[in-house]
């Protein structure tokens, strides 16, 4: 890369970064206010965890030399054998698997101890996103199979929002869920939360091209496009049965942004006011759905990042018009392999964070206690509060 590209690729790696605490605080004004610090400070915590686990060994796992599709090698085990320019893509790489253990905090709000947290994060990152990441980015067999995942469609969206439903259904409900509201505690934290991940999926979507030229550009433009049809699609989905609430609006456009991710680089800007358009409605229709059934995926990763990234993983297939063909060219194969790499990447994931998630449970267990959860985590694991 020249200096220009290695400019781009840090800028981007730090837009990234921000979107951890981003998404703590997106998260954060959604729970109850006895919980906010727990919630953020998970997000955090990913961050921490995830770059101590990617320099040791989650980079060469991830983009190592390929054995048998699956997995990278180990001759990059403590960033070994790797250029100082190749820190740049590490470091790229590095904030992608951390707000990947962050969104799953989902399914762990308001009811997951701190340390059973640490260790389920460390084993998810090493044993489901690392081998997925190789699939797709790192010469794996989904690679050889031809799938297109641009910036994370199915190895961010889709294998952390059904890890969290896969938690969800472990884990059991909150106290209380369904008997009393449970209403979000501050609605600004979380609209703040959501300006600061459309602002840092620049970096997320624009980065993933690499360089500093044309595909970042059109990634940087239909980013933009379908985070805001997304939010307008959702708004006027669920005011056809209500008001249009400013939480629904946020995140309609998080659903915008996580359909377009794995087809940022594939497909021009009318394709994408289509891509985010459905996303709203779709995942406003899954979080309907998920509500119904009474599953307490507390702030829905399943239904804005499952299957928002499950529609942008085909939507790539069917859109895809630069530097690939999809359905509308004529191409149909590639949306049959768009289907095999999201229907493989739900199975692994949701399997793999059922097996992780039990052992965790069997070893140290997972929930507070009634007591603790009642007190709220932010006393009953961190001793503070977030408002005297």
């Amino acid at each position: 890369m020249n200096s220009g590209d290695v400019a781009w690729l840090l800028t981007s790696t730090a837009l990234v970064m921000l979107m951890t605490p981003g998404l703590g605080m997106f998260y954060g004004g959604m729970v109850r206010s006895k919980n906010v610090l727990s919630t953020i400070s998970m997000c955090f915590l990913a961050l921490a965890l995830v770059s101590v686990q990617w320099v040791i060994i989650g980079y060469t796992l991830a983009f190592g030399r390929d054995v048998n599709g699956i997995i990278g090698g180990l001759e990059y085990v403590g960033l070994k054998n790797l250029k100082m320019v190749d820190y740049a893509f590490v470091a790229f790489q590095l904030v992608f698997a951390s707000i990947t253990l962050a969104i799953i905090t989902s399914a762990m709000a308001e009811r997951v101890k701190l340390s059973s947290f640490l260790l389920f994060g460390i084993l998810w990152t090493t044993l489901v996103y690392d081998p997925l990441a190789h699939w797709v980015w790192g010469n794996g067999w989904l690679a050889k199979l031809g799938a297109l995942d641009f910036a994370g469609g199915t190895v961010v969206h889709i294998s952390s929002g059904f890890s969290a439903l896969a938690l969800a259904l472990l884990i059991g409900k909150r106290m209380g869920y369904g008997k009393y509201q449970m209403e979000p505690h501050n609605i600004p934290m979380t609209l703040l939360g959501t300006a600061l991940l459309w602002f840092g999926w620049f970096g997320f979507n624009a980065g993933s091209a690499l360089r500093a030229n044309g595909i970042a550009c059109n990634a940087f433009i239909v980013t933009n496009t379908a985070a805001a049809t997304g939010a307008l699609a959702w708004m006027f989905a669920s005011w056809v049965k209500g008001k249009p609430g400013s939480l629904g609006i946020a995140s309609g456009a998080v659903a915008g942004l996580v359909a377009i991710t794995p087809a940022a680089g594939y497909v021009d800007p009318l394709s994408s006011i289509v891509i985010g358009a459905v996303a709203g409605v779709l995942c406003y229709l899954a979080m309907l759905f998920r509500v119904k059934k009474g599953i307490d995926e507390s702030l829905d990763a399943w239904a804005v990042h499952g299957i928002g990234g499950l529609w942008g993983a085909i939507a790539t297939g069917i859109f895809a018009t630069i530097n690939a063909k999809g359905l509308i060219l004529g191409n149909v194969h590639q949306v049959v392999v768009q289907i095999i790499g999201a229907v493989s990447a739900i199975a692994y994931a949701f399997a793999m964070t059922l097996m992780i998630a039990k052992i965790v449970d069997l070893l140290i267990g997972l929930r507070v206690r009634e007591e603790e959860e009642y007190v709220g985590l932010d006393v009953s694991q961190h001793g503070e509060v977030a408002y005297s």
